[in-house]
């Protein structure tokens, strides 16, 4: 048993020899670790039973916002509608189909509507993920996973749906993903190694015992998917590391044959191939980096290979304009561009002039949503912003007319023109601008207020605003709310993602650490009233500005943070670990081993005080193990030098994304403002 103090005190992890002291706790399911978890487990909720009235005042007010009963907005394919409904009460959606109306209308014909899958009945009460939802092409089959550890491990299903049987696939390891050939009999799916990256696809063709093996990626950092292209004629295997690609290609009609490579694999060059029609002939159309790192965009012959050198451009590559995506409809090519940190929809219809689609906010979310049918005239896009709920939005393609088709609703009393967003920039210590999204009340525009600042800054993602019913409960108490939107992420294209990884990975802190003092600097809040947050990379985020400058900051959430990256780093054998050296580096070479210890938050830990401190982990986690958290805060414990709280909640019956139903996430964000507020001291 781990050597703890009374209960009156926080658990004391014991010391192991060697030079990771808590190395032991890496010893999953031994006596020692589950009873050291389980203990902070109960020192945290011991900790926080003072809040136990606002926690639950938190989560029936932002249960309260959300219209709990609801329908998603059908999609057309083929002879249906599909769609989902919400239940007040339920933790998951229901999916359902019904016959499409003539008047190819979204009304929905409840009185001929076939229940598909019901989640909840699947979950029995615990936890349960949903990977793949397949209809096949015929209609006549539903394909769909299910994880119900949290270890992101999924069984197979096929459920035939005139007669509603159900089949379980005899196979193991699985990641999830189950693709149709357009026979409707024959499934691909992709088998996970043993450090938990898709390497092997598969062939089942129903009715038959076993699969056979089609194609196996031997080369750690490069995962596997395979999916359908938009024009659903072919199927593409798509082979990825961070900085590389390769696919491999396939006629949907004859699953029956081998893949064939689109193009052999460049270290540095990455390309994304689809399929669809150009001018009325069919045509592959690929983005790829060959001409720089913002992406251009490519034409090519439909046969199975055509030669690199018959690529033709179609959308050059520019210096200020990343190419984000393409999706393509018969009559359209709907580029999704990143622009002065701001995502842009330009579409190209075919024999018309192109256009870019024009929104209302100065920063906000947007993507094409729903490509629809290929044939379709029309996609879907969702747009948010912070204060605005989100929005699915018809465009026509032809001229750009839209129309919103569903608004997400609020319950009770909400006024968008209350909240003001902003976007600021701050300055980097090395000149860089760091742009900020801010939202904040109308009336808090000129003091200083409490707020929470969160970020990312790993893998080139975006944190594009978006709107969140629980964060109108910080608001409507005078909480300001930013993002900061380091490098590292992808807002201002593929060199700001650059300029966050590998050997430029302390550009991320400097500038999170900038927007801090930024909104200080501008009378926005104070170190004292400065919350910040962030998850798994964003976890690894804010453990290093902790150690690197704690007074800057009163209260910290870090949920599955990633903050052993060292060790973790050193070792092959954890799941993601080769993968993920095009991001962070491997620390077998003795110059990455310096530059990643100069900032690992666990290694740099330091005899000083820290701001008030929430960490969340999940057991089941095979992306960041929970170790890492724990490891952490039992350095910190013994370590800082401050009274203020270190609390640790380890979901033992989640993974990484955490609990899995509606009503449990409502609560673990409820637990979290809780928190926030009570030491920001905001009533």
């Amino acid at each position: 048993m781990p050597a703890t103090l009374p209960a009156s005190h926080a658990p004391i992890a014991r010391q192991g020899d060697g030079p990771d002291p808590y190395a032991w706790l890496q010893e999953r399911d031994a006596p020692e670790v589950m009873a050291y978890l389980q203990a902070e487990n109960a020192w945290q909720e011991q900790q926080l039973a003072g809040q136990a009235v606002l926690r639950e005042q938190l989560f029936e007010e932002i249960k309260g916002r959300i219209l709990e009963t609801d329908l998603s907005l059908p999609s057309p394919w083929g002879p249906y509608l599909y769609y989902t409904r919400t239940t007040a009460g339920d933790e998951y959606p229901r999916h359902y189909r019904c016959p499409r109306p003539a008047d190819d209308s979204n009304n929905v014909d409840e009185s001929r509507e076939e229940l598909l899958l019901d989640p909840n009945v699947l979950a029995a009460g615990g936890f349960l993920s949903l990977g793949a939802f397949n209809v096949s092409p015929d209609h006549q089959r539903l394909a769909y996973s299910l994880d119900t550890s949290g270890e992101e491990i999924y069984t197979l299903y096929v459920k035939e749906l005139a007669s509603g049987e159900v089949r379980e696939l005899p196979f193991d390891d699985c990641d999830g993903s189950m693709t149709w050939a357009n026979d409707s009999q024959t499934l691909f799916f992709t088998e996970l190694d043993d450090t938990h990256r898709p390497y092997r696809l598969h062939r089942h063709r129903l009715g038959s015992e076993g699969a056979e093996a089609v194609f196996e990626e031997a080369d750690g950092r490069f995962f596997l998917h395979c999916y359908r292209a938009s024009s659903e004629r072919q199927l593409i295997l798509l082979l990825n590391s961070k900085t590389t690609s390769e696919a491999w290609v396939l006629d949907a009609e004859t699953p029956e044959q081998p893949f064939t490579c689109l193009a052999p694999r460049v270290e540095g060059h990455e390309y994304y191939p689809d399929h669809g029609q150009l001018d009325g002939e069919w045509r592959w159309f690929v983005r790829s980096n060959q001409d720089g790192i913002n992406f251009a965009l490519f034409q090519a012959p439909s046969v199975p290979t055509p030669a690199r050198s018959d690529w033709q451009v179609l959308v050059p590559h520019r210096d200020d304009i990343m190419l984000e995506g393409l999706t393509l409809n018969a009559s359209a090519l709907t580029l999704s561009l990143r622009e002065g940190g701001l995502p842009i929809i330009e579409v190209r219809p075919s024999g018309l002039p192109s256009y870019r689609v024009q929104l209302p906010d100065a920063a906000y979310s947007l993507y094409v949503q729903d490509s629809l049918e290929f044939s379709s005239p029309r996609v879907r896009l969702r747009y948010e912003a912070l204060n605005r709920p989100a929005q699915v939005r018809q465009l026509t393609l032809a001229d750009g007319q839209q129309a919103v088709l569903k608004q997400t609703p609020v319950l009770g009393p909400f006024d968008p023109d209350a909240y003001v967003s902003r976007r600021l920039w701050a300055t980097a210590a090395d000149g860089t601008r760091i742009p900020v999204s801010l939202v904040q009340r109308r009336e808090d525009l000129d003091k200083p207020v409490p707020l929470y600042l969160y970020g990312y800054g790993a893998y080139g993602e975006s944190l594009d605003p978006w709107f969140s019913h629980a964060r109108l409960s910080l608001l409507e108490r005078g909480v300001a709310f930013a993002i900061a939107h380091v490098r590292g992420g992808g807002e201002l294209g593929e060199a700001w993602y650059r300029a966050g990884k590998q050997e430029h990975k302390q550009n991320t802190f400097d500038d999170f650490i900038a927007c801090a003092e930024h909104l200080i600097a501008e009378g926005v809040t104070s170190a004292g009233q400065l919350a910040i947050s962030g998850g798994s990379a964003g976890g690894l985020l804010i453990g290093a500005v902790l150690n690197q400058r704690p007074e800057l900051f009163k209260v910290a959430i870090a949920e599955v943070p990633f903050v052993d990256v060292l060790n973790t780093m050193l070792d092959p054998e954890l799941p993601l670990t080769v993968t993920e050296y095009d991001e962070w580096g491997n620390p077998q070479e003795p110059e990455v081993h310096a530059r990643i210890k100069a900032y690992a938050p666990y290694e740099n830990v330091k005899a000083q005080a820290y701001p008030s401190m929430l960490v969340i982990a999940g057991y089941n986690d095979s992306r960041v193990q929970y170790w890492e958290a724990a490891k952490w805060v039992a350095r910190l414990r013994v370590s800082k030098t401050d009274s203020n709280p270190l609390l640790l909640k380890t979901e033992l019956g989640a993974g990484h994304g955490g609990m899995s139903g509606r009503y449990q996430g409502l609560r673990d964000v409820a637990l979290e403002y809780a928190f926030v507020l009570n030491e920001l001291d905001v009533v």
